[in-house]
């Protein structure tokens, strides 16, 4: 088999009436086996040794064809493999195969089955396959590879120019809380709500006085800050199903005035229902709690209070809410309400906990998370500080706390002291962990919790979970810039968890691998040292970068790939693997294009796996 494309054409048997004819003009070889074939058996054994044809040419000492291009057709063949394979079909319970052979077949029923988005997956498939994913079509080789010596370097250097002004050009797209408009932005609407709440700017300063004041329902809300009729209602709506909803007046005081959602988008898509969201979890009514427990907490909790999912870490959670309440946090399935009355967790519960801790001497770290344990007062960050300290094998604390970014006035000289006074470099580190999601996050307050961390010595650590809110091109690359700036480390990029009722927030896991390969890539390594993970249920974190902990194995009509995750136990213990069914890609080019991105800049997303 010929590894070059071949100029599509439609063989004269090809109705070019056919809707769905687009799908063969891409790889002719592909239909003609599936049309000449009298059952789907055949079928598939034909189709495999078509790859494996295409797979030895790859191998072949004559082949004429780019060696990045040949890397992209290696990923394909293997990929088609796994789809066409009958474990696959099993484990799956679809058949894409089934699919592509009715509508090769001028099957009509298959028409109202398949979607565009199954079709633009194995139009890019097939054109992948053999060697013409097209990524290169219009590339030009750089001049520096025709030279060599300070020739060379020159005109590498040109490259790296234009390189680095593309990246510029998108980050300029995204403002961040630091710069000067923005700032004089916010300074009226702090004295605005101000006004209203009658509070002066010590007051607001004071982290108890925010959490007395938390905005709970969209009356609170909308005297604030402009509401749609759609985000006024899936508030109400939510508060009326006990749905968690809060947010503090610091954060309101971060959202522009107006509904626009051209800045704020993220900041309001993190607190503002949308409303499939909120109808979803009403339906689920008293079985909220399981069934949203996406990460299975239950299997993994030995005792309250704690959850151990690998052999060096466990996390201890002493008070079960947060400053406010993120829409997606993997821990709704728990949480009636911010800052509910039973939230913290009893002395008897928590001194179990420590003592559970001090018996596994197998550990060396403890999370100590929630919720958020900044919400408890600082004698009891103290209490529960000191007793960890007191247990001879644990090495690292770290405190996860979104309070740098909801409350940063949260951070105050004396809470710094006590952390500073565990903070023994040597035998015992204290850390932050905190939960930036987007440069209008950004703010000086932010900065200024910040230093007063670093300036103890105790370093602070970003986990950023990447959704359709920051997920734009070099989106995450800004916020990763402006954080290193402030004093904040990147430290994971999750990829959205695959909750049923959190679609709205969700991209595909090629975007995220996309971002990592052609924009992270391009800034500095200090800037990206965060890595994408995706938080497999009961398995923990699975590294996205690498092929050997998953892979595509099936693409369902709708145009969702499923992805077989292999656990992190992988090689040292026998353990299931995990089954994901990932948004579909057309679907969020489809979104991105609605927000007024050009798609064509993303056109190579198709071909991460």
């Amino acid at each position: 088999m010929n590894l070059r494309y071949v100029q599509a054409t439609v063989e004269e048997n090809v109705e070019e009436s056919y809707p769905r004819d687009i799908l063969w003009k891409a790889n002719p070889d592909i239909y003609q086996i599936l049309v000449d074939t009298n059952g789907m058996d055949i079928a598939r054994m034909r189709l495999r040794w078509y790859l494996d044809e295409l797979e030895r040419g790859l191998d072949s000492a004559g082949l004429k064809l780019h060696p990045l291009e040949r890397i992209t057709a290696r990923d394909a063949i293997r990929t088609f493999k796994n789809i066409l394979s009958p474990r696959s079909e099993k484990l799956t319970e679809h058949s894409a195969l089934s699919y592509l052979w009715r509508l090769a077949r001028r099957d009509e029923s298959v028409e109202e089955e398949v979607s565009d988005g199954f079709l633009e997956e194995f139009r890019h498939l097939f054109m992948a396959v053999i060697g013409h994913s097209r990524i290169y079509d219009d590339a030009i080789p750089p001049a520096f590879l025709k030279l060599e010596g300070r020739a060379a370097a020159v005109e590498r250097t040109k490259e790296l120019d234009r390189m680095a002004s593309e990246v510029q050009r998108h980050l300029r797209r995204y403002v961040t809380g630091l710069h000067p408009e923005v700032i004089e932005l916010r300074r009226r609407n702090r004295e605005r709500i101000q006004n209203h709440l009658q509070v002066d700017e010590e007051t607001w300063n004071c982290w108890q006085w925010q959490l007395d004041h938390i905005i709970r329902d969209e009356k609170a809300l909308e005297l604030l800050v402009d509401l749609t009729e759609e985000e006024r209602e899936a508030i109400r709506c939510a508060c009326r199903n006990a749905l968690p909803f809060g947010i503090t007046p610091y954060y309101v005081s971060l959202m522009d005035p107006h509904t626009h959602r051209h800045q704020d988008h993220a900041i309001r898509a993190q607190v503002i229902p949308p409303t499939d969201y909120v109808e979803q979890m009403c339906a689920l009514g008293e079985q909220r709690g399981m069934a949203c427990d996406f990460m299975r907490e239950h299997d993994t909790s030995p005792l309250d209070g704690i959850t151990r999912r690998y052999p060096m870490i466990a996390v201890l959670k002493p008070y079960n809410s947060c400053f406010q309440i993120c829409v997606y946090c993997q821990r709704n399935w728990e949480i009636t309400q911010v800052l509910a009355s039973d939230a913290r967790l009893n002395q008897t519960k928590l001194d179990a906990a420590i003592d559970w801790i001090a018996d596994h001497q197998e550990l060396r770290e403890i999370l100590i998370t929630g919720g958020d344990p900044l919400v408890l007062e600082d004698h009891a960050v103290e209490q529960f500080l000191h007793k960890l300290a007191t247990i001879p094998h644990i090495e690292r604390i770290r405190i996860g706390t979104r309070s740098l970014v909801v409350t940063p006035m949260r951070i105050t000289s004396n809470l710094v002291r006590i952390l500073a006074d565990y903070h023994q470099p040597g035998r015992r580190e204290i850390c932050v962990v905190t939960h930036f999601q987007h440069v209008y996050e950004v703010t000086d307050a932010a900065q200024q919790a910040t230093q007063r961390l670093r300036q103890a010595g105790i370093s602070v650590y970003n986990q950023q979970v990447f959704t359709i809110e920051n997920s734009r091109r070099f989106e995450s690359v800004a916020l990763r810039k402006v954080l290193r700036l402030i004093g904040v480390d990147p430290y994971y990029t999750f990829h959205m968890k695959g909750k049923d009722e959190t679609h709205y927030y969700q991209v595909p896991i090629a975007r995220l691998l996309q971002e990592r390969k052609e924009e992270a890539r391009l800034i500095p390594g200090l800037l990206r040292t965060d890595e994408p993970v995706f938080n497999v249920p009961k398995l923990g974190k699975s590294h996205l970068r690498s092929w050997q902990d998953h892979e595509v194995i099936m693409i369902l009509p709708d145009g969702s790939r499923i992805y077989e995750f292999h656990p992190w136990e992988k090689n040292i213990c026998q353990v299931d693997t995990y089954f994901h069914k990932d948004v579909p890609i057309l679907e969020y080019l489809q979104t991105l294009k609605k927000r007024g991105e050009d798609i064509q800049d993303y056109r190579t997303i198709w071909y991460y796996y």
